[in-house]
């Protein structure tokens, strides 16, 4: 354990390891073996969030709120950490040589209900934030309520305020995002696989990031992408996508915390 003084509070997080830049390449290799060893818990995981995708897109639609659909969809990232945790439960029995099925994968979050549970409400709490505030810059910049989907896009393309307002949301959302990949990027795994307080993990992910912070600005690249690709692909590929950058996120956990 190490700890650190910061405005006079100290912190106190696991050792962390200083790697080399093709640590992102390593998980990701890690992570496709483990999708081979495990492919219908694998499957079975990321289709449920392919169908609940499509429940929420459609709901959304069907209510009017097709325009929100963006903002959900950015919204993602900051619950995709704690959504993983049957994943990261996936590859954990895998490195202990244990058996992995859909099963399991349901049940992870008994073995740290009240330190996942925390995490879950910071992520939950930090989504509503990005909700609220992205809805704000469109009312600053349009100053009416988000119209629907189809009207939504054509308005925003063909106004004076596009640029602006891409802009300063992209650069909010971007704010919003790295303080949550800071504070979960190895937090989450860690709460899994070890019995520490909630603070602990969250330090320790912080002073990880911290520390390789080219390397992680990296693997928070390939994220967006990965996730990005499943998106594109109208939610579909979010069956292979999500259980790889799970099983890296696991991986990128094992790798930096000693």
């Amino acid at each position: 354990m190490t700890t650190r003084t910061l405005l006079g509070t100290k912190l106190t997080h696991a050792s962390v390891r200083q790697l080399d830049l093709d640590a992102p390449t390593r998980w990701l290799a890690a992570a496709w073996d483990d999708y081979r060893r495990a492919p219908t818990a694998s499957l079975a995981y990321g289709a449920g969030f392919v169908i609940v995708s499509y429940v929420i897109v459609l709901g959304l639609h069907n209510l009017g709120l097709g325009s929100v659909v963006p903002a959900v969809m950015a919204g993602f990232f900051l619950l995709a950490p704690i959504l993983a945790v049957g994943l990261y439960e996936v590859s954990r029995r895998l490195e202990c040589g244990e058996s992995a099925n859909f099963e399991d994968t349901l049940l992870a979050f008994r073995r740290n209900l009240p330190g996942l549970g925390t995490m879950g409400l910071i992520l939950m709490l930090a989504m509503a934030l990005w909700m609220q505030v992205a809805l704000l810059i469109f009312m600053m910049f349009f100053h009416a309520a988000p119209p629907p989907l189809d009207n939504f896009l054509y308005g925003i393309l063909t106004s004076d305020m596009a640029v602006p307002f891409v802009v300063i949301g992209g650069a909010v959302g971007y704010v919003i995002a790295s303080i949550v990949f800071a504070i979960t990027a190895v937090s989450i795994p860690m709460l899994l696989d070890r019995e520490v307080p909630v603070m602990v993990a969250i330090t320790t992910s912080v002073a990880a990031v911290r520390d390789n912070w080219r390397v992680m600005l990296g693997w928070a690249a390939t994220i967006v992408v990965l996730i990005g690709v499943g998106f594109l692909t109208a939610f579909i590929g979010l069956a292979l996508t999500l259980p790889l950058v799970a099983y890296g996120t696991w991986h990128a956990y094992r790798d930096l915390v000693e």
